[in-house]
């Protein structure tokens, strides 16, 4: 796996530990989901597989198919994270972040898969 790649995957993983724990413990994530239309269990089951999405994503430098499987379930949590920003009409800015980590989890994921 080229450098750069094992860079990105790793800075993933610890901003998806890092975004779970916000979003389970932190005012401000309360208050974005009850914008998103959300509910406080919906906010939670969030935050607790952005957890578990990192540490699989880490714990999988050790065992690949754990890694990818991780990278699969954030890019579809992504999805429907973009899909919340776009119905709730959220400004392009707004929305692209979630976007933009769709497409790159599953570019990771498939070039995991690619390089097996």
């Amino acid at each position: 796996m080229k450098t750069a790649h094992t860079i990105l995957i790793g800075l993933i993983g610890f901003s998806f530990l890092y975004y779970g724990i916000s979003c389970l413990s932190s005012n401000f994530m309360t208050a974005e989901f009850k914008r998103f239309g959300l509910s406080a269990t919906q906010r939670k089951i969030t935050g607790v597989a952005q957890i578990l999405g990192g540490l699989g994503i880490i714990i999988g430098f050790f065992y690949r198919p754990l890694q990818i499987s991780a990278l699969i379930g954030i890019s579809l949590l992504m999805l429907l994270g973009w899909f919340v920003r776009l119905r709730i009409k959220d400004s392009f800015i707004a929305s692209l972040p979630a976007f933009t980590f769709f497409v790159l989890n599953a570019y990771l994921a498939y070039y995991l898969i690619a390089i097996r």
